[in-house]
């Protein structure tokens, strides 16, 4: 008995307790992205810009068929060529005087040249070109110099680069740069008067909107 009381007196150690599980978890890397912050970003800038330049280009490809710019008309309807020597220097010495025209037959549809304001109208500029630049001529444009030189009616090209809106309404459109250009037959001027009679051209345009 005593025995047994001494056992039950003795300090008892039983298996020992496993400690309370905490869960812990690690923030992640990459800030709650699982593809990362910086591509994310990327991306989703991109899905902006993307969004941005097709509705730019649906709508503008909208306002091209509804109100098709085309029907704008440039024409060079005089000249007056006083001066165009080529010299054996290689100089070009040149005056040249011009009125082109500019028809828009659309009544809805203004149209902003710079500082110059059409709708429906037919707007006249007037320009002038005036002045020496040194021109280097293989043997073919020497030729062909030569034969122009005989008639007195010289070939010309005429190039200009222009910088326009279009208003329907209150909306305006952001700037195109349209480029124009007008193959001339112009008569040299002698005296007030020219060898030949200056035939009203056609101007072709190029109406693209990225450059």
């Amino acid at each position: 008995m005593a025995e047994k009381q001494a056992h039950l007196n003795s300090a008892y150690y039983g298996p020992a307790v496993p400690p309370k599980q905490h869960s812990y978890l690690r923030p992640s890397r990459s800030g709650g992205c699982a593809c990362g912050c910086g591509f994310c970003l990327l991306k989703l800038i991109f899905n902006i810009v993307l969004t941005v330049v097709i509705t730019i280009g649906l709508l503008a490809l909208l306002f091209w068929l509804i109100f098709p710019p085309n029907l704008v008309k440039f024409h060079v309807t005089n000249t007056e060529l006083t001066q165009f020597n080529f010299t054996a220097t290689n100089t070009l010495s040149y005056n040249l005087k011009l009125n082109l025209t500019i028809r828009n037959p659309n009544c809805r549809i203004g149209i902003y040249y710079d500082r110059i304001e059409g709708q429906k109208n037919t707007t006249t500029l007037s320009a002038a070109f005036q002045g020496q630049q040194l021109v280097v001529l293989g043997t073919s444009e020497q030729s062909d110099f030569n034969s122009e030189k005989a008639t007195g009616v010289y070939d010309i090209d005429m190039k200009l680069y222009l910088r326009v809106r279009f208003k329907l309404g209150k909306i305006k459109t952001f700037r195109i740069k349209p480029r124009v250009k007008c193959g001339l037959k112009v008569p040299l001027s002698l005296s007030g008067s020219a060898t030949a009679t200056f035939q009203t051209e056609k101007c072709n345009i190029d109406w693209r909107i990225f450059r």
